[in-house]
């Protein structure tokens, strides 16, 4: 009976350890993340400020800004966490990955590993978008709740982004490549969700493709809980409940694909 316990125990300790690793790499060059928060800045700063003033983007009548603020800090953790699978090729390429794969740890445990490492870099990112949000006047909510539940969208959602840039990564395998197909996937998961109009502005094709985005459904988890008296379209749970089932089919994909990394 006591068999269960220790390997789940051990488990996750081997998850623990693999984005300990990964976490470590932040530690040596701090300003990746300085340098990865500019742009979300810019789109607060500029793109907000300007759009705030057309009337009728925001469907709940609230300032455009408090409507934006949600969307910016789910791109930002889309931006950095779809590029993430290039380090995996950095790791094969140095032989990292090689000794990752001939270690005791399960496949899964390296894929979620290297989801939670994601995750950290993603909370980072979270933190200067809810100081700058703050400092330009959007009403932010700062009730413990609402802030564990921003924490476990984020966490959830850069997670998946980050697990599904792997999968990217075992299929083409190059840096070269990797980064077109990086670069021509994001623009589209990102104006194909709610994060800076509505869904109700969308035609109706766009609309059944935004239903299908991920990113959706944590910028609508993001405005009920980032928001003072914020309103989520589908329901938080259905929002963590849409976002945890695509990680765990993603994780499972990229662990059998994970080990073609190496050939």
């Amino acid at each position: 009976m006591m068999a269960i316990p220790m390997t789940m125990t051990g488990y996750f300790t081997q998850v623990l350890a693999v984005a300990d690793a990964e976490v470590q790499k932040l530690r040596h060059d701090p300003w990746e993340l300085v340098s990865r928060a500019i742009q979300p800045i810019l789109w607060l700063v500029l793109f907000g400020g300007v759009m705030a003033q057309v009337r009728g983007l925001s469907p709940s009548g609230e300032p455009y800004l408090d409507f934006l603020a949600p969307g910016i800090l789910a791109q930002s953790v889309l931006f950095v966490a779809i590029f993430y699978g290039i380090s995996a090729i950095w790791e094969r390429d140095l032989g990292v990955l090689h000794r990752y794969m001939v270690s005791p740890a399960p496949r899964s445990a390296l894929v979620s590993g290297k989801a939670l490492s994601s995750s950290i870099r993603g909370l980072s990112q979270a933190l200067v978008i809810y100081v700058c949000a703050a400092i330009m006047g959007v009403d932010l909510s700062f009730a413990p709740g609402n802030i564990a539940a921003a924490v476990l969208l984020i966490g959830l959602g850069s997670g998946l982004f980050a697990t599904f840039s792997l999968i990217i990564a075992c299929i083409v395998k190059t840096r070269e490549r990797f980064m077109g197909i990086g670069q021509v996937l994001t623009m589209p998961i990102f104006f194909a969700s709610n994060a800076i109009y509505p869904i109700d502005l969308m035609p109706r094709w766009l609309k059944a493709v935004s239903s299908l985005n991920p990113l959706t459904y944590e910028v609508d988890g993001l405005r009920a809980v980032m928001l003072r008296g914020g309103v989520s379209a589908y329901g938080l749970g259905y929002d963590l409940l849409a976002l945890a089932a695509v990680l765990t089919l993603l994780i499972a994909i990229a662990t059998r694909m994970y080990p073609r990394m190496t050939q």
